[in-house]
């Protein structure tokens, strides 16, 4: 029998368990070169680390004056981010080991994401990680993407487990606030160091301020056994 109580575990995907933020810039400097703006760097990419695609043209439409539709922003994004997805997404090799410690325990896991379900597929499928989730949720599915809890509370739902028995592990601090509010604890591994000290990340159960290199299984898995409620 497990030794970690009634916990269920939700993974962000994109900077949590994968890197996948390589693509997502490649796909918007991509986008914005055809749309009139070129010179789309890694820096003004990570200042949209944590919110949903579609959010994020939005924001493109906003910032650079661009007068496509969000919807045909979003298609052009979207397609060319599948087409790196499938090939080039790195799966992070402790969250791949802590994936495979929690399905030793029994322990149930979820995918909570911001991406699209095709995004979430692709990436699951061509990183083999879909074989340890018992469910999958794409923000596309609930009404309000992270900060709110919906994505959260909806994966809880899937995996018949409560609010509190779950925890959450993050890259960005809209998700660690979206974690917060769906009244689950929080594993916060800022995916941009500098970020650490954002107010969304201030109610992490455990911050790791130097993110994946902080990061291991073992340490990560002691933490939930030290801090375990009894079934």
């Amino acid at each position: 029998m497990s030794d970690l109580g009634a916990l269920s575990v939700i993974f962000d995907l994109d900077g949590t368990l994968v890197d996948s933020e390589p693509n997502y810039y490649e796909a918007s400097r991509q986008t914005l070169a055809e749309h009139g703006v070129p010179g789309f760097t890694w820096a003004e990419h990570e200042s949209y680390v944590g919110i949903s695609t579609q959010e994020t043209v939005t924001l493109w439409r906003e910032r650079y004056g661009l007068r496509a539709p969000v919807d045909e922003l979003l298609e052009a994004t979207n397609r060319r981010y599948l087409e790196l997805a499938r090939t080039r997404t790195r799966a992070y090799p402790e969250m791949r080991k802590f994936l495979e410690l929690l399905a030793a325990e029994g322990v149930p896991t979820a995918v909570a994401s911001g991406s699209s379900p095709e995004a979430i597929e692709a990436i699951l499928a061509g990183t083999g990680l879909g074989a340890y989730l018992r469910t999958v949720v794409s923000t596309d599915e609930v009404p309000h993407g992270k900060p709110a809890p919906d994505v959260f509370l909806e994966a809880a739902r899937r995996l018949g487990a409560h609010p509190a028995d779950c925890v959450v592990l993050e890259d960005a601090a809209p998700g660690a606030a979206a974690a917060h509010a769906a009244g689950m604890r929080c594993i916060a591994i800022p995916y941009v160091a500098a970020q650490a000290d954002a107010p969304g990340f201030a109610t992490a159960a455990l911050l790791l301020r130097g993110g994946q290199a902080e990061f291991t299984a073992q340490s990560a898995y002691a933490w939930l056994r030290a801090t375990a409620q009894p079934r």
